[in-house]
């Protein structure tokens, strides 16, 4: 086994809305974490609610981090969440940034998502079609518990409303406000890297017609999604990935934010079926030499 992206500290690889560990033998991060340890990091995909709110997320974070060091032996963890799990690994350092040594934002909605808006106004609540998107989304969580085999803790509770306010502009604004960290000062410009002695780096993609919804997407149905959920958009219309808009992902360092991959692609999903000329797994492996360069 090689050494070139083993880092000082594990990797922690936090899940978005409705994610999991693996669900019978298919991992969330498709090819990535095997790649990662080829390379030597010590590398830990974990799980908190599929569907809860940041903080509720962020609380289990916390014990899964205290685990690992347990477990390790390390002083502290880099964090890296695709999507809401960026929001919850920014939560984790914030409240305890002893613990942490980087947070990575994968397509976070660090400003919210204008698809959680556009749900919450289409589907308002206490009306028959929010109950029935609520009753979908506990269906969905309920059925990838069942199929879970990569987590083996006590269950997770869900709550489809707080995690739904939690990726609305205005739910994002109240966390930004009690978890400032790493934030740019201004719309579509970059953070403090360094924060209460955690690094913050982000990277996400946009829909390229021609280049994300070509190659091995053809086959993949999570891109159609995406292509219609980048409809909802009005703020970052033409610059999303379908359910997080390019400026609103800004975290930190912005390594880039405009890679060819949708939502899914980022993260490798389905099965690898990614874009025209698309690698989302070197974004990983890049990111571990970087991390292993700054002595984290």
């Amino acid at each position: 086994m090689t050494q070139e992206l083993a880092t000082r500290y594990p990797l922690v690889m936090v899940p978005g809305l409705l994610g999991f560990v693996r669900v019978v033998v298919y991992p969330y991060w498709f090819g990535i974490v095997s790649r990662l340890r080829q390379g030597g990091a010590k590398v830990f995909p974990v799980m908190v609610s599929a569907v809860n709110s940041t903080e509720v997320c962020g609380e289990q974070l916390l014990q899964q981090i205290e685990r690992i060091l347990r477990e390790t032996g390390a002083a502290k963890v880099n964090l890296i969440g695709h999507s809401q799990g960026a929001l919850t690994s920014r939560y984790a350092a914030a409240k305890r940034p002893d613990l942490v040594a980087s947070v990575t934002s994968v397509a976070g909605p660090n400003h919210g998502s204008e698809l959680a808006d556009y749900l919450g106004r289409s589907f308002p609540l206490g009306t028959v079609r929010r109950r029935l998107l609520n009753g979908s989304m506990r269906l969905m969580a309920g059925l990838m518990r069942l199929l879970e085999t990569g987590y083996r803790g006590p269950k997770l509770p869900i709550d489809v409303d707080a995690s739904h306010q939690s990726l609305t502009t205005e739910g994002v604004a109240l966390f930004n406000h009690r978890c400032p960290q790493g934030l740019p000062e201004t719309w579509g410009g970059q953070g403090e890297e360094l924060v209460n002695g955690v690094r913050y780096y982000s990277w996400s993609g946009t829909l390229q017609p021609g280049r994300s919804d070509r190659g091995r997407n053809r086959l993949d149905g999570t891109n159609v999604t995406c292509r219609l959920f980048a409809r909802t958009f009005t703020r970052e219309v033409g610059h999303c990935d379908g359910m997080v808009g390019r400026f609103s992902s800004h975290l930190g360092t912005v390594i880039g934010d405009d890679y060819p991959l949708d939502h899914f692609d980022i993260v490798n999903q389905t099965l690898g079926l990614v874009g025209k000329g698309a690698d989302p797994v070197r974004l990983f492996t890049e990111h571990a030499e970087r991390l292993k360069a700054a002595g984290l």
